[in-house]
């Protein structure tokens, strides 16, 4: 069964909502493991990232209440 960018998209939201924080390495790793390859690509720093459509539609989902900490590679509750 092909997996959509919804459903990683709302896993992410239920992880942030479930754990008040999500980790980027952490949701890289489920991704590429449970959803597949296709939705992580390597970036311009050459670390592995999520789909942009993908945070596309995780930032419609959490509708501006969740923040990127850039230092900490986390998205957490703003």
């Amino acid at each position: 069964m092909s997996r959509t960018a919804e459903e990683v998209a709302a896993w992410m939201l239920g992880e942030l909502k479930e754990k008040g924080i999500l980790h980027q390495g952490e949701a890289v790793a489920h991704i590429k493991s449970h959803f597949g390859e296709s939705f992580i690509y390597v970036n311009e720093h050459g670390n592995p990232s999520i789909d942009k459509e993908v945070k596309k539609i995780f930032r419609k989902l959490h509708k501006g209440k969740a923040a990127w900490e850039r230092d900490g590679f986390f998205w957490g509750w703003s």
